[in-house]
């Protein structure tokens, strides 16, 4: 069965209307132990131009093996805004996840809860397809950490206003940590249980890190 996603909202409003949107709909956000995971999806977006280019993949859990890829291509209709990331990203990942067979976990290069309204990337875009997210973001949006030990695996946690968000966790030793926070359907456990079982030898997890190879080779072909 292909994935398919909840139309809750518009996609064309204004910065003040999409930071509405995400007040609204955290609270449809719900943290849980994600139980049994055998597939994982990861997506990631492209630009070329005034393009975003998708790549969704679908991997085996235990050995990460490719077991769907699609692919989709729309024309940006959204500015670059910290914190509103995925009213530029959105729909085209959408378009791409819908491509490929139902995953039990997604990951996302983005954030879930560690966002300042607690509703980044992972957490909107799990919701909307209501499946179990994670967020495993190259940078920190918001909160305070110190800094983890250097062997995969260490991790600190990531405050922000007095909340656990995610953790700053080393996926690989001696390498800067990703930062990972639960999307929707996931805790903070989860999340880095899950990150750290799909970063096998790199610092971004297998998933993301071949959605962001294929995307990108889509955009430069495609010019």
């Amino acid at each position: 069965m292909k994935m398919r996603y909840r139309v809750l909202h518009s996609w064309d409003v204004r910065p003040d209307e999409a930071v509405e949107i995400q007040k609204m709909l955290a609270g449809g956000v719900r943290i849980q132990r994600v139980n049994r995971v055998e597939t994982v999806a990861g997506a990631d977006v492209s630009f070329s131009g005034s393009r975003a280019y998708a790549a969704a993949v679908l991997l085996d859990y235990h050995d990460m093996r490719l077991l769907d890829v699609s692919f989709a291509d729309m024309d940006v209709c959204y500015p670059y805004i910290p914190g509103l990331l995925t009213f530029r990203e959105g729909p085209v990942m959408l378009r791409a996840l819908e491509g490929i067979d139902d995953a039990d976990v997604l990951l996302f290069d983005g954030q879930g809860i560690a966002h300042p309204r607690r509703f980044g990337e992972a957490s909107h875009l799990g919701l909307l397809l209501d499946r179990p997210s994670v967020g495993c973001a190259k940078s920190r949006l918001c909160g305070e950490f110190s800094r983890p030990g250097e062997e995969r695996g260490s991790f600190s946690l990531l405050v922000d206003r007095g909340d656990i968000v995610g953790a700053a966790l080393r996926t690989r030793t001696n390498v800067k940590p990703v930062f990972v926070s639960p999307g929707h359907m996931s805790d903070l456990s989860s999340a880095i249980e899950i990150a750290l079982n799909c970063a096998r030898g790199y610092r971004v997890p297998e998933p993301l890190r071949l959605a962001h190879i294929l995307s990108l080779k889509r955009a430069r072909t495609t010019r």
